[in-house]
């Protein structure tokens, strides 16, 4: 699925946007007060990549957290491997 890392599952997760008004008490105002309360979004920053996954090159999404991890195994892309080869 698109909205899912392939290598730790991980997956978009929901929380809130929440505005207040009003000075702090311990800067000597009457407290904050809530305005509003919008439902928000943490999506991950998924990568479409080619990975050796069990021998095989397959093109899946995953996280720039596994990518900067190590997790994965990249597959050299043909074009480029014949280029250097020359």
């Amino acid at each position: 699925m698109a909205n899912t890392c392939a290598i730790c599952e991980r997956k978009t997760i929901h929380g809130n946007s929440i505005s207040r008004r009003g000075m702090a008490k311990i800067k000597g105002g009457v407290g904050k007060k809530t305005t509003g309360i919008n439902r928000r979004h943490f999506k991950l920053n998924l990568q479409r990549i080619h990975i050796i996954k069990d021998g095989k090159v397959v093109r899946v999404f995953v996280c720039t957290r596994c990518i900067k991890a190590g997790k994965i195994k990249k597959a050299v892309h043909y074009k480029t491997a014949v280029a250097a080869a020359a």
